[in-house]
């Protein structure tokens, strides 16, 4: 089929703006889940590649049309016939159904983000704001004796209910350079997140009510503890939370503490990868919080390069 001016129709040139822009949106929808960060520069990329894409599209519109003379033989005018005006000849720049095509698709995006922003940022916007814990008081020290496992059970966020319930084991391990020294493990196990339990004897008769400024701390001490186990896949861990059976991939997380007005409080957890000694000797490799099931050092932890934000468990 020809064109005005007689020309045949032709496939757009080869480009890889196209390419470029998908990976920038693309950064952007994993933005979303891991960091807004990555929203950011998936947002640069995608507008970059998307300007030049846009102009490589329209540069046959942009650039000027050269257009020859027509040239006829000359005609022998009749007798008293006057002769006709010649016809202006242009060529059309931007073609209707162009504009028409365009106006379309613009429209279409613009529709199409009114309706999905709202929606997709009341869904993902919640995971990125308030992520961070708030410190938990869990009582004076004289609640933890020393060498001895304390199970402290506390709400990490006492406006949430009991949804927000977490469980940390607590060992007092002394005076380290003259500053308490304390253990704190978390009962999240490291394979898929089951609760872990104590290797020892619960003490629930002695268990005590702790009144704080946010909420109660129930604390049950725990003798002869000689490990934790996971009740669901069968992983087991020593004192010092390191695994020693079953299918976790790592030591269990811990949190950090702080001694406040001669008050235990409790900061934000990290992830271990392993723990060398014991108590208040103890060589811990700390890592930012991590899943259960990934790894955190070694050529494994190569395949979880970024973490999304997580709250402490």
């Amino acid at each position: 089929m020809a064109t005005p001016g007689g020309e045949q129709p032709h496939s757009p040139r080869p480009s890889l703006w196209p390419v470029g822009f998908a990976l920038g949106i693309a950064c952007i929808l994993v933005g979303l889940v891991v960091n807004w960060w990555v929203v950011a520069v998936g947002g640069a990329i995608a507008m970059v590649f998307g300007l030049l894409w846009a102009r490589d599209a329209t540069r046959d519109y942009r650039e000027p049309v050269e257009v020859a003379p027509e040239t006829r033989e000359p005609q022998p005018a009749a007798a008293g016939a006057s002769e006709p005006e010649p016809e202006s000849v242009g060529a059309e720049r931007y073609p209707r159904n162009k504009f028409l095509e365009l106006s379309t698709l613009g429209l279409g995006a613009a529709i199409g983000g009114i309706v999905t922003l709202p929606i997709a940022g009341f869904a993902v916007i919640p995971g990125f704001i308030d992520q961070e814990q708030d410190d938990v008081d869990l009582g004076p020290l004289a609640n933890f004796p020393e060498g001895q496992f304390v199970i402290a059970t506390f709400m990490l966020k006492p406006d949430e209910g009991e949804v927000s319930r977490r469980t940390v084991y607590v060992r007092n391990n002394g005076l380290l350079d003259g500053q308490p020294s304390f253990t704190l493990i978390s009962s999240r196990c490291v394979h898929l997140g089951c609760p872990v339990q104590p290797n020892g004897l619960i003490q629930d008769r002695n268990a005590k009510d702790v009144q704080t400024r946010a909420a109660p701390v129930k604390l049950i001490p725990v003798q002869s503890v000689v490990g934790f186990g996971c009740p669901c896949h069968g992983g087991q861990y020593n004192t010092e939370g390191n695994r020693t059976a079953g299918p976790p991939v790592r030591s269990l997380d811990r949190y950090e503490y702080a001694i406040r007005n001669g008050r235990l409080v409790l900061l934000s957890s990290y992830s271990v990868g392993n723990v060398e000694g014991t108590g208040k000797d103890a060589m811990i490799k700390k890592y930012p919080i991590t899943g259960p099931g990934e790894h955190v050092d070694g050529p494994e932890a190569w395949l979880y390069p970024i973490q999304p934000s997580q709250v402490s468990s």
